[in-house]
């Protein structure tokens, strides 16, 4: 509740600009992934104030959209031939969100037009992909809703149209859960406050999700020296192979 007010405080130094002040903050601005960890959750928090200065959350409705580290990736068709399922056709993306999710205050589709909500990704549907070469929209299309059914099943993409809590007419709240296959790297939790179909403020906060320990030492070593961190995993496969063969022969 101290930061709360905190964010009320600083929104009211504010009270002279012209626009909408959106003042947001992230529960954990650092996550480490742990030996064992199973996930977190983010409470994603903040104020608003139109520029009268006057409680502006029954006027306003938040989005909230939480992106991870992109990556590029290759989606692959599996196609039937002679009764065994095989590789068939495949399209690049040049840059993928690791992780993407979007919560609001009520349905985006009642809050914004297609077009704003492409133009801001609110939606899984509406995440813009860079495909690599020539493809044509139609397939682009196919393969693009591949992409987000596969993650939404990983729990890495996902929406929750009535995740976003506004109270007190100034305040607002969504919690967002990571699962523990989430990629590290710096995460950006962007928050829009729309009115009549406008986005007439947005403000971003940053998340790091990092290895730490262990797990953040086998991560280097896998980066630094990669020739070594092979040999050394090839060599332990083969040791533990052979002291398997041994024990079972001597059962």
């Amino acid at each position: 509740m101290k930061r709360f007010g905190f964010l009320i405080f600083v929104a009211l130094m504010l009270m002279g600009q012209r626009d909408a002040i959106l003042v947001p903050e992230v529960s954990q601005s650092e996550v480490e992934v742990r030996q064992g960890f199973t996930g977190t959750e983010l409470l994603l928090y903040g104020a608003i104030l139109d520029p009268a200065g006057r409680r502006g959350g029954a006027q306003y409705d938040i989005v909230v959209v939480l992106k991870g580290p992109t990556e590029p990736i290759r989606m692959r068709e599996k196609e039937r031939i002679l009764g065994i399922w095989m590789n068939a056709e495949s399209s690049d993306f040049r840059s993928a969100p690791s992780f993407f999710a979007v919560a609001s205050s009520r349905p985006v589709k009642e809050i914004v037009d297609e077009r704003t909500a492409a133009i801001y990704e609110l939606g899984t549907e509406f995440i813009q992909l860079s495909p690599s070469g020539q493809i044509e929209p139609e397939e682009q299309a196919r393969f693009a809703a591949g992409l987000v059914d596969q993650r939404r099943r990983l729990g890495l993409y996902k929406e929750d149209m009535d995740g976003v809590r506004i109270s007190e007419q100034v305040l607002y709240q969504a919690r967002i859960s990571l699962p523990s296959n989430v990629v590290t790297g710096k995460y950006t939790a962007e928050t829009f406050a729309i009115t009549n179909g406008r986005v007439i403020a947005s403000a971003i906060a940053d998340v790091e999700v990092k290895k730490v320990g262990f797990e953040r030492f086998v991560e280097l070593a896998s980066q630094s020296w990669s020739l070594v961190y092979g040999l050394f995993a090839v060599l332990l496969s083969v040791g533990m192979g052979w002291a398997a063969g041994r024990f079972f022969a001597n059962s």
